[in-house]
């Protein structure tokens, strides 16, 4: 029975060890980043949250911590801070490209960096998680309705053919021309206090192929800021990127940054590099190691130590 007793603790020690493993996943990658700003604000704030969040969250922080609903939901409509608040929803970014600046649209990339340092509000949300089934801008419009209630003005809101948003009431604009001729008539008919909401979607396919085939990312939303400052109207900005859009199946996505990667890395050693997120995997995943071999190593000295069947005391040797 003792010496079963050990090779039975043996046992269950390697197939414990497994299920330690699966135990502590890698953090998931499936996050993009999300900025907030305006350069209209009274106030002068800039914050980051570093939690990971689903769109419904976005749009619920958006709405109180990033003020908007006094713009979008607020009953007093008048002395409003802004006049058109702008979603844009690109397919560029990963929560991993910021850090990394490496697959991303270096124009993009630091545009968003001098809006969020050079603008009197700002914050920033690295860590959005993607919707699996639903639409990045169908979630973030459907969290402000459901926020807002019955304030919610549906007749200011309009949005890009291109997007995904359930309901009928709302504007459709073709293209980015179409948004140049909408932000000259809503100057011309405003009325005081009112606000817009206007959804902007930049797919890799759809109905707008001569804006996405021409057009950078990056290009688009600097021509869609330096518009909005031409018409004198007071404006925040939301960018949030939602990568699945770029493809039919988002599980392709990882496969085509990974052999894009692999491609420049044949003319530059820089691909091998490990940034900032990968030297934290990495490090995790050492310390993991290295404990459960601590942990396997003291229980197969306990094993050993068990099965050593060591007398307590010895005989005197016997006189002839």
């Amino acid at each position: 029975m003792k010496a079963a007793l050990p090779l039975l603790l043996c046992l269950v020690a390697l197939l414990v060890a497994p299920q330690i493993l699966s135990g502590f996943p890698l953090p998931s990658t499936s996050t993009v980043p999300a900025f907030l700003w305006s350069p209209h604000y009274d106030q002068v704030k800039a914050a980051i949250n570093y939690q990971t969040i689903s769109p419904m969250d976005l749009a619920k922080s958006v709405l109180s911590e990033g003020g908007w609903s006094n713009v979008l939901c607020s009953g007093n409509k008048f002395h409003q801070p802004l006049e058109l608040a702008l979603v844009f929803v690109g397919r560029e970014l990963h929560s991993s490209d910021i850090p990394a600046n490496k697959h991303a649209d270096p124009a993009l990339v630091d545009l968003l960096k001098g809006s969020f340092t050079g603008s009197n509000f700002s914050m920033a949300f690295p860590y959005v998680a993607v919707p699996e089934e639903d639409a990045m801008e169908n979630s973030l419009v459907s969290g402000i309705s459901e926020t807002c209630g019955q304030d919610f003005g549906f007749s200011n809101v309009a949005f890009l053919e291109s997007c995904s948003i359930e309901g009928e009431n709302f504007q459709k604009l073709a293209n980015l021309q179409s948004f140049h001729d909408y932000l000259g008539s809503r100057t011309e008919k405003r009325s005081n206090g009112e606000v817009d909401l206007v959804v902007f979607c930049h797919k890799g396919s759809g109905s707008s192929k001569e804006l996405d085939q021409t057009l950078s990312e990056g290009k688009i939303l600097s021509e869609l800021i330096s518009s909005m400052d031409q018409s004198g109207a007071k404006y925040g900005v939301l960018y949030v990127s939602d990568p699945s859009k770029s493809i039919q199946y988002p599980s392709y996505r990882e496969l085509q940054r990974f052999l894009a990667e692999s491609a420049s890395g044949n003319a530059s050693a820089n691909s091998t590099a490990c940034d900032e997120v990968c030297q934290i995997k990495s490090s995790l995943l050492e310390g993991l190691l290295v404990g459960i071999v601590l942990l396997i190593i003291l229980i197969s000295g306990i094993c050993c130590m068990m099965g050593i069947d060591t007398p307590t005391r010895f005989e005197a040797p016997q006189e002839s």
